[in-house]
């Protein structure tokens, strides 16, 4: 028997396939309200749609495609795999693929320290996982989480996400979660800004945790990002992971460090918690690496390796593609030193933006660290307040995002109501490429000003 798979476009109109998805997809579908087009190809940063317009990929599947659309050596990888005979489903069972591809994961963490737990394929699989065995370790049901923070949209990573406008509509949602501030330096939590407002937040939350009458009973984990992704693009000062890990060190509570997005070189280096030089309990890995397929895994500290045989199960632990294209991904990050790349692109894109601001004052704050990076859209006619920081612009940002999507430039929003635009471009992403980043995306600020503010 014969299958012609439908990869072609019957008819070359994006609005004929955005029809059909409205009329059999659910309401919940969100991408296509904001880019509303139909991928005909992809190579590298750059994407076709079925009308032939080529777009300039600064989303990169929410940060999941750290080397760009098809990778050659992604894709000869898969073509490998379905050569080899290798079973595509294995459960958790081993294969000569899966050994080679722990093996190389592990290298990226101190020798003999770590283990690694496959979950299943999101990261939302795996923070459900990092809590459970926090709670089976410590035999603690409560756990610490930040304002700003986003772990996924599963009951229990919901429960731990800042964010309230999906949380609003599901009621009973894991219970035992305490939301803490998050430093920002740009909006701090207590008007105070800058340094003296990431030690304010050092100390509440060392406070916290030791005063024997706040209130709040041990928590079996404390679970952040290095770098608030969702949240708005809000890395966290050095020394608050470092106050975090020494407190949570001192009182028995596992120090979960999900790194879902801004792992894997994104952040200028392999995991943005080593800007800190710490080591987390557990840490939470998922997107890149799979190298553009699903796969999600934990890396345990040995000691607290508390799992019962069978303990944490999942059908689709053992995707044989997806470890073949991770295995591939890690040797070329290593190899290309894709986290050098990141981090030198990074620092010319914030340079260029921070010039920028100068000439359109609606961009208020530049920040991020490596090609994680976030562009603060305010209004700038406002008074500040008391931290300097301007009223957050979120129509003027949902304008810019419009505009780069009609000058063939995609990007995503994020933030307290979505004001700040995100760059979360591939990480392997050239001089020329981050060039016509800027020049698509000045044209595009023009232009939402003045459709927007006349």
């Amino acid at each position: 028997m014969t299958i012609t798979t439908p990869v072609q476009a019957i008819l070359a109109s994006n609005q004929h396939f955005l029809d059909r998805q409205d009329a059999m997809e659910s309401n919940v579908r969100s991408y296509p309200r904001k880019l509303p087009f139909a991928y005909a190809k992809a190579q590298g940063c750059w994407v076709t749609d079925v009308e032939g317009n080529e777009y300039l990929d600064f989303l990169a599947g929410a940060g999941t495609l750290a080397l760009g659309h098809n990778h050659p050596v992604l894709m000869q990888a898969i073509k490998d795999v379905l050569d080899s005979g290798l079973p595509l489903h294995t459960l958790d069972l081993t294969t000569p693929l899966k050994d080679a591809f722990t093996e190389e994961l592990l290298s990226f963490f101190p020798k003999d320290e770590y283990i690694l737990q496959f979950t299943g394929p999101s990261g939302a699989d795996a923070n459900e996982a990092a809590i459970k065995l926090a709670k089976t370790y410590t035999g603690r049901g409560n756990v610490i989480a930040f304002s700003g923070g986003f772990h996924g949209m599963t009951q229990g990573a919901l429960a731990l996400t800042g964010n309230l406008g999906a949380k609003n509509a599901v009621q009973n949602l894991m219970p035992g979660v305490q939301f803490l501030p998050y430093p920002h330096e740009y909006r701090c939590p207590f008007g105070i800004g800058g340094e003296a407002g990431a030690k304010a937040v050092e100390h509440y939350f060392e406070n916290f945790i030791e005063d024997i009458e706040s209130g709040v009973v041990k928590p079996a984990a404390v679970i952040l990002e290095a770098i608030q992704g969702e949240g708005g693009v809000v890395p966290a000062p050095i020394s608050f992971l470092q106050k975090v890990r020494e407190v949570t060190q001192k009182h028995g509570i596992l120090m979960i460090v999900d790194e879902v997005q801004a792992g894997f070189c994104r952040s200028g280096k392999m995991f943005a918690f080593e800007y800190a030089g710490i080591q987390p309990d557990i840490v939470v890995m998922s997107k890149a690496i799979g190298g553009s397929l699903p796969l999600a895994v934990l890396a345990i500290r040995k000691a607290f390796d508390a799992w019962q045989p069978a303990g944490h199960t999942g059908t689709f632990r053992g995707n044989q593609l997806a470890m073949a294209t991770g295995y591939a991904s890690l040797k070329i990050m290593r190899d290309e030193n894709l986290a050098q790349n990141a981090q030198e692109r990074g620092e010319y894109l914030t340079n260029v933006l921070r010039e920028l601001s100068k000439e359109y004052p609606c961009i208020g704050n530049v920040r991020g660290r490596g090609l994680m990076m976030g562009i603060d859209i305010v209004d700038e006619r406002q008074a500040k307040d008391a931290t300097g920081a301007y009223p957050r612009d979120c129509e003027l940002a949902a304008a810019i995002q419009k505009a780069c999507f009609k000058n063939k430039l995609l990007l995503e929003r994020g933030g307290r109501g979505g004001n700040v635009v995100r760059v979360l471009c591939a990480v392997n992403i050239n001089q020329v490429e981050c060039e016509e980043f800027i020049k698509r995306f000045k044209q595009s600020v023009a232009d939402a000003l003045k459709s927007v503010r006349g």
